[in-house]
């Protein structure tokens, strides 16, 4: 029976191991390799709390329910493991074998206490007597009494001492030291030219004797346990939201344990007491247990990546470029009101974004702001920015999302914030996650009503905006802000989304439309066209979608996908997809914009949206899909996608079996051609930026009277 698709799981673990690979390049400055290490266990952390979590809740639920791979859950877990075993085998060999002898050669050395000389032993003494002793909080229990330390007592993702004590008169007892996540991992030693690295579990570890002055520690070991956060909020029913929310993140708190990591030289008798007191009845050990060969919990070693004073370990700085169309003397409207402008982040700034909502709060032709917000930057202007709006007068509505995975608590204080402020809040749409990045502002323009929009890919993050790539379309075109109007309409007032004229929207409009178009270029191949479609996107794992692909394949259309992650789609079989071509790049900046092109016969159309091709975002969530109508945006969108493919240093090609291989460097008269699709774009912005400043320096403009 022929296999159509690679399991969604299988294919994340191996987007993994293309972040992974960058840490394992030998051409990559030291720091940028610790970087993309963190990053990969970090992404693992994500994967575990949340696919591996909600898996579990379906096993132990008895669900049998196949994927589109045809694989159950039980199955998915099963090929999980196997697969995680060897990425923490290539961590370990990674850190241990490769990139701490190199930090060791630049003189930065991870080291126990027992390592340092005396006086740095005492500066270690009092900087855990002083900052750290106050903090610990010991849990004891005995084995010979059956007293219980449950599962629920134990905190997620923190490093948990376990420590065997023995006192004077030779009896022994157990105890855990859960290690605040307010302490910090690394502890940095300077002398001349060397720094020294102590973790937190080895510093207090070493002095953990001082919270047992009566008793003596005869064996010591950390783990860390991580739980199935895959506990969504049932809005359907819920009669406070934000309340409801509330006892979610409390639920996380205590919910399942799905992964047990333990060093791999703890004893045999702590290991089974670790594993006695983390594991559930429902899973077996086999399935959530890893022994891991050095330090657990790489992804807390990203401090490390950017520590001072090693610049010459790190890649040259690349900043955010500020475009020329938005000359700082000139309104933001003023600007917009003339032609829509497509902004390309990070290598633009994404502070005009930011701008135009400062400026629209202060604005006295300002009527009304409406904006979706899903996730926000710790320190966001951009919620000032929409508090002053508020307290200036003007009618501010923002639809907080508080279901956006990781970021609940914090919208749900942004939202309290908002709400004092005198904010229409309205959180969410039911049974829906609003995704959609969408701004409408409304002004009176000499008596006429006027609208402006920013429509995105990314979030209104300033933080994310500097490391992910995104596009931003801004414009006040008549029928476009007239569809903003309809659509916020909708999901505040509850009301069915109708048709827009324009902006196609999710769940009602999007996937329909994206086979239509889909299909349309498979008509035109069978009637001999060319016919061409180009995906910038995160994620495809659509059936429906994947489908009508093939269809398209086989009918003759040559379709490129440039996925960062989940791909379902299997690639390079003959029978499915032989004119399909899928990369994928991982560099500097997270890959994060979506980006659509179908030609069209020759006069091609491209979209952006805020969904990737994934039944969640077509058929679950609230998103917008933007065609973009100014000519010069639309062409510069097609040249960014089409470099994509011509990416041979960060493109990889997805295999039949869903693993990937590096896209080689091809030779051009005895020399390697080189192209590298971020740095092309960073060099793009660098070269207009410089250009305009050079313009701006040699025009005269002279102060006319007012």
């Amino acid at each position: 029976m022929l296999k159509k698709y690679i399991n969604r799981e299988l294919s994340w673990i191996e987007f993994n191991q293309r972040v992974l690979s960058e840490a394992q390049r030998d051409d990559l400055p030291l720091l940028e390799r610790i970087k993309f290490l963190a990053i990969a266990a970090s992404n693992l952390d994500e994967f575990f709390q949340v696919r591996v979590g909600g898996l579990s809740a379906q096993v132990i639920a008895g669900s049998n329910k196949k994927d589109i791979a045809g694989l159950t859950p039980t199955q998915q877990l099963s090929a999980i493991r196997t697969r995680i075993n060897i990425m923490y085998h290539d961590f370990s060999e990674l850190f241990l074998s490769t990139l701490t002898p190199l930090l060791n050669e630049q003189n930065i050395h991870f080291t126990t206490p027992e390592k340092l000389n005396h006086s740095q032993q005492k500066n270690l003494a009092d900087k855990f007597i002083l900052n750290i002793f106050p903090t610990l909080t010991p849990l004891g229990f005995d084995l010979a009494e059956n007293e219980h330390i449950t599962p629920h007592t134990l905190p997620s993702k923190q490093q948990i001492l376990i420590l065997t004590l023995q006192d004077t008169e030779k009896n022994t007892r157990n105890v855990f030291v859960p290690i605040p996540q307010l302490i910090d991992r690394l502890h940095y030693i300077s002398e001349e030219k060397n720094t020294f690295i102590i973790t937190s579990e080895e510093l207090i570890s070493h002095h953990a004797h001082l919270l047992f002055p009566e008793e003596t520690i005869i064996e010591k070991s950390h783990f860390r346990i991580t739980r199935n956060e895959d506990i969504a909020l049932h809005d359907d029913e819920a009669l406070d939201i934000a309340g409801e929310m509330a006892d979610v993140l409390k639920q996380r708190k205590f919910s399942k344990v799905v992964r047990l990591e333990i060093p791999n030289n703890t004893s045999d008798i702590l290991s089974n007491i670790i594993s006695n007191y983390t594991k559930t009845n429902e899973i077996t050990e086999e399935d959530h247990i890893y022994k891991i060969k050095g330090l657990i919990n790489l992804a807390e070693l990203i401090n490390l990546a950017f520590l001072p004073g090693k610049d010459n370990l790190k890649d040259p700085i690349w900043s955010p470029q500020p475009s020329p169309a938005f000359p700082a003397e000139k309104s933001m409207f003023e600007i917009i009101a003339k032609k829509d402008i497509l902004l390309y982040h990070p290598y633009e700034s994404f502070e005009p974004v930011v701008r135009l909502i400062e400026e629209a709060s202060n604005d006295p032709h300002t009527l009304v702001i409406k904006q979706v917000l899903y996730r926000t930057a710790s320190n966001s202007r951009i919620i000032d920015a929409l508090i002053r709006a508020a307290e200036n007068g003007k009618q501010v509505t923002v639809l907080v999302e508080l279901k956006a995975r990781f970021d609940e608590a914090r919208n749900l204080q942004r939202a309290d914030e908002l709400q004092r402020a005198g904010v229409q809040i309205v959180y969410g749409v039911k049974n829906l996650k609003t995704h959609a990045k969408i701004l409408l502002i409304v002004r009176n323009e000499n008596g006429n009503i006027k609208r402006y929009l920013h429509l995105g890919t990314g979030n209104y993050n300033e933080s994310t905006a500097k490391i992910y790539t995104d596009a931003s379309y801004l414009t006040a075109r008549n029928t476009y802000g007239a569809d903003a109007s309809v659509f916020f309409n909708a999901i505040t007032g509850r009301s069915k989304l109708t048709r827009l004229k324009k902006l196609i929207p999710a769940p009602t409009e999007m996937k329909r439309s994206l086979i239509s178009k889909i299909d349309r270029e498979a008509k035109r191949a069978k009637q001999g066209e060319h016919a061409h479609i180009i995906a910038k996107i995160n994620a495809l794992q659509d059936q429906d979608i994947i489908d009508a692909l093939y269809a398209a394949s086989n009918a003759g259309v040559k379709i490129q996908l440039n996925i960062r992650g989940i791909c379902c789609l299997k690639t390079q079989d003959k029978t499915l997809s032989k004119n399909i071509e899928v990369v994928s790049i991982i560099d500097r900046y997270l890959e994060h914009s979506r980006i659509f092109y179908f030609h069209k016969g020759g006069s091609p159309e491209l979209f952006i949206a805020s969904a990737d091709w994934m039944t969640r975002n077509l058929e679950k969530r609230v998103e917008l899909m933007i065609p973009i109508a100014d000519p010069n945006a639309k062409k510069r969108l097609t040249e960014i996608l089409k470099t994509a493919f011509e990416d041979n240093q960060n493109a990889h090609i997805i295999q039949k079996d869903g693993t990937s291989i590096r896209k080689s460097t091809p030779k051009t008269k005895n020399k390697k051609t080189k192209t590298r699709l971020q740095a092309i774009l960073q060099t793009s912005a660098e070269k207009t930026t410089k250009a305009n400043t050079a313009i701006r320096s040699t025009t005269f403009e002279p102060h006319t009277p007012s």
